[in-house]
C-alpha cells in the first residue's frame, strides 16, 4: 500500500488559482487533482496518455480540434491518446476536477517545464 496525504503531495501551481496535485498512481495509471479559477484555460496540447477528466465541482468545457463539451459536477469525458485538447473553466466559480491518465505519467510532465 502507498498512501498519499493530500496536504503533503507534490503540487504544481503555474498560474494564480490553477493548481495540480499528484495523487496515488503507478506506471499503469496516475491521478491528478486540479482546480481552475473562472476563465482559466490550459493551452491546446496532446500527450501519449489516455485521459479521463472528471468534474468534481463547478463547470468545465473541454475543447478538441473538432468539437467541445461542457461538463458539470460529476460529468466526465475520455480523451484518446494523442487527441489534442484544452480544458477551460467556463463557469463563474472555482472548478475542481480529477484527471486519470493511462498509462500513468510522472508528475515531471508539469514540474520539469520551463
Amino acid at each position: 500500500m502507498r498512501p498519499v496525504d493530500f496536504d503533503a503531495a507534490e503540487t504544481y501551481e503555474p498560474d494564480d488559482g490553477w493548481r495540480r496535485v499528484s495523487m496515488a498512481g503507478s506506471d499503469q495509471f496516475s491521478f491528478e487533482w486540479f482546480e481552475k479559477p473562472p476563465g482559466h484555460s490550459s493551452p491546446m496540447h496532446a500527450h501519449e496518455n489516455e485521459q479521463v477528466c472528471l468534474v468534481l465541482q463547478g463547470e468545465m468545457t473541454v475543447y478538441t480540434e473538432d468539437e467541445s463539451v461542457t461538463l458539470g459536477q460529476y460529468d466526465s469525458v475520455l480523451l484518446e491518446s494523442g487527441e489534442a485538447h484544452r480544458v477551460e473553466n467556463t463557469g463563474d466559480e472555482r472548478a475542481v476536477g480529477l484527471d486519470v491518465f493511462a498509462p500513468g505519467r510522472s508528475f515531471d510532465f508539469w514540474t520539469d517545464r520551463e
